[in-house]
């Protein structure tokens, strides 16, 4: 058996398996905390590895301790749920209304210095949040902004805004020049250009864009605590699944149902973009 045989046997084998494993991996964890969330207490404790849940034993009690308001007698997660979609739709938003035209200009437009503009929107995501956090936390007290969901907005958006340009700008260099110069010649502008060419064509990236800046602003821990720990009702879902899992009084059934909660949003949002995150627009868009 030749070589490149025994090399295309020995892939058709491990390709599989290596899938399959990789899968499981990813999979498996997620899935074992939503059967957590949905096993009672007591029959967890007796038999903790158990990996599925039978009929009869599904609680979904869990699920309404975590979503009922404090007031309630729950862990008013409604609320942090309302919150978190609130500061993350409007850091989407206001992201990319800054990243799309900025990525644009850096991508299309010449001026002075625009190599060096485009690295610096890169090595400003190279600073840890931690160097910002402190004097964050002095200025936003100082103007009245601690404790407010617009002063975490404002945070999420100038932490977001640059990489989002740099990553839009890869993808505006991606989509020919001749097509909006062709568009130019038939009477648009710059602006109806940009409108009718480039973003229809960059929608993969844009949307691609907006789930990375939910995701972001969606999970981010840090400022919401440092901002926001004193407001209980302004919490974000993460802060309140923080409080969980620090508690000795809430059930681990209780912290999985939260968990699953934080996680359950993004794998949505994913499979619901994935037919724009797939594929290439631009193909077969210039002819020769």
């Amino acid at each position: 058996m030749s070589r490149d045989a025994l090399e295309n046997r020995l892939l058709t084998v491990l390709r599989p398996l290596v899938i399959a494993g990789l899968l499981i991996a990813a999979v498996f964890p997620f899935y074992y905390m939503v059967v957590l969330s949905f096993r009672p207490l007591n029959a967890l404790l007796q038999d903790p590895g158990k990996l599925w849940v039978s009929f009869g034993e599904i609680n979904v009690g869990t699920y309404t301790d975590v979503l009922t308001s404090v007031a309630g007698g729950g862990q008013g997660f409604m609320t942090f749920i309302r919150n978190s979609l609130v500061v993350a739709l409007a850091t989407v938003v206001l992201s990319l209304l800054v990243a799309i035209p900025g990525a644009y200009a850096v991508s299309r437009l010449e001026f002075f210095g625009r190599r060096q503009i485009s690295g610096l929107f890169l090595a400003v995501y190279f600073f840890p949040s931690i160097l910002l956090a402190v004097p964050l936390f002095v200025f936003f007290t100082r103007i009245g902004l601690r404790g407010s969901l617009v002063g975490l907005l404002v945070v999420y958006v100038a932490q977001v805004a640059a990489v989002s340009i740099y990553m839009l700008r890869n993808y505006f260099d991606t989509i020919p020049a001749s097509l909006e110069e062709a568009a130019a010649i038939d009477g648009c502008t710059r602006l109806q250009a940009m409108r009718k060419i480039a973003l229809p064509l960059a929608m993969p990236a844009i949307v691609s864009n907006g789930l990375f800046i939910f995701m972001i602003a969606w999970n981010e821990f840090l400022f919401a605590l440092l901002f926001l720990v004193e407001r209980r009702d302004r919490w974000t879902v993460s802060l309140g699944l923080s409080q969980l899992s620090g508690s000795i009084e809430v059930p681990t059934t209780v912290l999985m149902a939260g968990s699953v909660i934080l996680t359950l949003p993004i794998i949505v949002l994913f499979f619901a973009s994935e037919r724009l995150l797939v594929g290439g627009l631009t193909a077969g868009a210039e002819k020769g």
